[in-house]
């Protein structure tokens, strides 16, 4: 399933998005700084307190069950995909010059395998985590990283999606080494999207949570933790 940006004020934007077929953006309130560790922190997602306040859900192919649950004593969301793809997002503003590092934690019950996630048949993971940023008045300067548990790319690789440069993937998890197992992840995303676009990202405008099997046709179960950018 391919990246889609969705704008829900710009009816030019919002057909640029249409003819990329995954993922959003847009503008909303902003979550207060909060501290932490000495520093700033940006809460995303707090699923260990039962907080799905500011998610919305976006259906592309069939539906992906999103749902808080228990998991060995901490509440989590679990997302569940059948041949579907449908996603969670949080429009929210974070100012990556004071916190650049977007943290969190998954887990995936398998990977899927034998497709080729470089190509649209292909263009489907247990797991993925947008960030997306708006190009403000130049829509077509609006632009994402997707962060995927990938199942044969090099953890640390990246690639254009398939369906529009404007979204580039990066293989933070990869195989089946770790499937059933939480995994911490820890991205610097300003430095990611130097290396990916060039200059400079400004701010982010919000962030998505996706498992998606709608081109594989496949069954997949994935769990997320708690999600935040931190200043270090």
């Amino acid at each position: 399933m391919a990246s889609m940006l969705y704008w829900r004020t710009s009816p030019t934007l919002y057909q640029l998005a249409e003819s990329m077929k995954k993922f959003l953006c847009g503008i909303a309130l902003c979550s207060p700084f909060l501290s932490w560790a000495g520093g700033e922190r940006v809460d995303i997602a707090r699923f260990s307190n039962s907080d799905l306040n500011g998610w919305q859900s976006k259906v592309f192919a069939g539906e992906t069950h999103y749902a808080l649950e228990n998991n060995n004593g901490k509440i989590v969301l679990r997302a569940d995909s059948h041949a579907a793809a449908s996603g969670l997002y949080r429009e929210i503003k974070v100012d990556l010059d004071k916190t650049p590092i977007l943290n969190w934690t998954w887990k995936v019950d398998s990977i899927l395998a034998g497709n080729n996630e470089r190509s649209r048949p292909g263009d489907d993971y247990p797991a993925r985590i947008y960030v997306v940023f708006s190009g403000g008045l130049a829509f077509w300067r609006t632009r994402a990283i997707n962060y995927v548990w990938s199942n044969t790319q090099p953890v640390g690789s990246s690639w254009p999606n398939a369906f529009t440069g404007n979204a580039q993937m990066i293989a933070v998890e990869s195989g089946s080494e770790r499937v059933g197992q939480w995994v911490r992840i820890q991205r610097d995303v300003r430095a990611d999207y130097r290396r990916l676009f060039g200059g400079e990202p400004g701010r982010v405008d919000a962030v998505a949570i996706m498992t998606d099997t709608d081109n594989t046709g496949a069954v997949a179960t994935a769990w997320y933790g708690d999600m935040w950018f931190s200043e270090q």
